[in-house]
This record gives C-alpha cells, structure tokens and sequence, in this order.
C-alpha cells in the first residue's frame, strides 16, 4: 500500500510538472509573473546585504545587483564623489564591502534570464552608468509614454522602479502587475 501511494504521487508530480503547474523560481522565465497555479516569484535577486540596501536605500531605490555588469557596478562605486550630482563618499571599508557584494552579484555573474539580459546590452550615453540607459531597460520601457513618468509627480524618472513595479524591492518586475500611479494597471 506505501509503495503504491508513494508512486502514485510520483505519478502526479511529474503530470504537474509537465502541465506548467509545477515549476521552479530558476526556470529562466524571464517575464517574472504569475503561471496558473503558482505564486509570483522574482526574477532578479532582491538585495540581500543590509548595509547596501541602508546605505544606497537610504537615497534612491536600492537597485539589486543584477541590474549592472560588475565592471558597472566598479564604475559607479569608484566615483561616488560625483555620484548623478551628488557627493555619496563613503568610508572606504564600507566602500569595498559594497563593491564586493555588488561585484559577486552582477548581471554577468547572476543566473536570472533577466539578469543575463541585462548584462548582454550595451549601456549608451555620457556619464557613470545608468540602468534606465541600458539597451535592454530601453527596449522593455519603449511602450510607456514619457508624460506617464517624468511628467508625473509621483514617479518623476524611470529609475523609480518601486514607483510602478509594487514588488521591485522583491526582485519582481512582472510587466502584467506595472500600476502606474495616476495612470493604473499599464499593459504595453
């Protein structure tokens, strides 16, 4: 009786998992969302290291480190004194601790979909590097109106992710659960 059970369940597991009802939060699906009978899930690493997330959390979104290759991330850390206008110097120690956990999860070293996506773009323009600046941030970005963003008061820039993507701060940025504010639920 035990071992009939135990295969029958066996049995049902693997029609779960070929049906799409089962699957794994690293199945490299990159849109991030909800499959029926499933929960969301991330599809980027949240932050993890509490000094990164209070001391760049402290100013901006804490942007999760898949976000940028680590050569990105080196750049932006090595020019703190000049950070997008902005003095953000810090203790040197505090310094390399940042920069070798932002290092150890880079875009190029991180195993989401979307990670990767992000380290095979190219990052145009002048300056230190910027997300929303990235090839891929762009393309995924293209549909929504500017005047939706940087005409809104409640978002004001595309690097308020937590602004429209509720669970952002989760590493969840579902393109079917964007919610503009002022605007609402945002399907491109």
């Amino acid at each position: 009786m035990k071992n009939a059970l135990i295969a029958a369940l066996g049995t049902t597991l693997i029609a779960l998992g070929a049906s799409g009802l089962a699957w794994s939060e690293h199945d490299g699906d990159d849109r991030g969302g909800k499959r029926q009978g499933a929960t969301a899930r991330a599809d980027l690493a949240p932050v993890t290291n509490e000094r990164y997330r209070t001391e760049c959390g402290g100013c901006h979104f804490a942007f999760q480190p898949g976000l940028l290759t680590a050569a990105n991330w080196g750049r932006v850390m090595n020019t703190l004194d000049q950070h997008f206008g902005d003095d953000a110097s810090l203790d040197p120690a505090v310094k390399d601790e940042l920069l070798a956990y932002l290092d150890a999860n880079a875009a190029d070293r991180a195993g989401s979909k979307r990670s990767r996506s992000f380290a095979q773009g190219k990052i145009t323009g002048d300056g230190p590097p910027r997300i929303t600046q990235s090839t891929y941030f762009k393309r995924k970005h293209d549909e929504v109106p500017v005047k939706y963003v940087k005409d809104n008061p409640q978002v004001k820039s595309f690097s308020a992710c937590a602004a429209c993507h509720p669970a952002a701060d989760k590493g969840n940025f579902n393109e079917h659960e964007v919610n503009i504010p002022g605007v609402g639920r945002f399907e491109d």
